[in-house]
């Protein structure tokens, strides 16, 4: 079984997300979609929410399951026997980072990043830009599912 690991915080999770998990779900048998949980990063929904959310809008691919993780994603793909790692890529500036990171991650456990451009129509979205953009009333309906769009228009409403 051919298995591989999209890590990322999904804070909240966006339609750009969702392309790099369908596209990597068509190429393994199983992928994982990590929540990662970094205590240093200030994040609008919880770890149990952002997993929920994605289970939600994974669920139309049968080999698609989500998990959270506290540590290093390595140690993660050693416990689960993950030998792969999917990266989607935006921009040169993505590149740049998650290059390093990928060397590291080798270097730490020999796991693969798989690098995979992201679908032109999402190259901008990122999911502070999502809340900055949500946040002042601007419009983010296509850039989100609709249940992750409801919800965050709802908790940005909490906070008013």
């Amino acid at each position: 079984m051919t298995r591989a690991v999209c890590p990322g915080s999904y804070d909240p999770v966006t339609n750009g997300h969702l392309d790099i998990i369908g596209r990597a779900a068509k190429l393994f048998d199983e992928v994982v979609v990590a929540v990662l949980i970094n205590k240093n990063k200030k994040t609008l929904f919880s770890v149990e929410e952002r997993t929920e959310m994605l289970r939600e809008v994974t669920s139309q691919w049968p080999n698609v399951r989500v998990d959270a993780w506290h540590g290093l994603l390595v140690d993660y793909c050693r416990e689960n026997d993950i030998k792969a790692i999917v990266k989607g890529l935006r921009a040169v500036s993505d590149y740049d980072y998650e290059l390093q990171m990928a060397q590291m991650n080798h270097q730490l456990s020999g796991v693969d990043t798989l690098f995979m451009p992201t679908n032109p129509i999402y190259s901008f979205l990122a999911s502070s830009l999502v809340k900055d953009v949500a946040t002042y009333g601007g419009d983010v309906t296509s850039l989100l599912p609709p249940s992750i769009k409801d919800r965050l228009t709802a908790r940005l409403a909490e906070g008013r």
